[in-house]
């Protein structure tokens, strides 16, 4: 849900008055972002991968003295670096492949018809978090 104009306004009131007041935690906020981990992640991946390349070319190359299980080794690393970094680039939210909120049917969370739901009427979408979030909005907006 996204937020307000004054809500936007709020928050920025908010980060500016901690970064004014605690600089050391909010720097230590600002880099524990979960984006920048998983950013980190990807490259340590694509530095393994090109590794694994070198293995694997490395294990081709030397064919005198041939040893398949490093060429084999070179690909497994190949493969579990390319698992890796697509994983991360998953928790970025990179890949939207449907399993999200949106795309949960009978075998997720269900329709969200429930029996307090159907008896209030509220919309079949809303969770338990966005319905607190509106209660919040109309309590503070009946409180100005």
């Amino acid at each position: 849900m996204p937020l307000s104009e004054h809500e936007q306004r709020q928050l920025e009131q908010i980060e500016q008055a901690l970064y004014a007041d605690y600089p050391k935690l909010a720097q230590a906020v600002r880099s524990r972002d979960p984006r920048v981990h998983y950013k980190r992640r990807m490259l340590e991946a694509a530095a393994g991968f090109v590794v694994g390349i070198g293995v694997l070319l490395a294990g081709v190359i030397y064919r005198q003295h041939f040893f398949p299980w490093i060429a084999v080794g070179g690909f497994v690393v190949m493969l579990a670096c390319a698992m890796w970094a697509l994983n991360s680039w998953r928790h970025m939210g990179g890949g939207q492949s449907g399993r999200g909120v949106a795309g949960r049917g009978a075998a997720g969370r269900g329709t969200g018809r429930g029996r307090g739901q159907a008896r209030r009427g509220r919309s079949s979408g809303q969770t338990f978090m966005e319905r607190m979030e509106e209660r919040w909005r109309r309590r503070q907006e009946g409180e100005r």
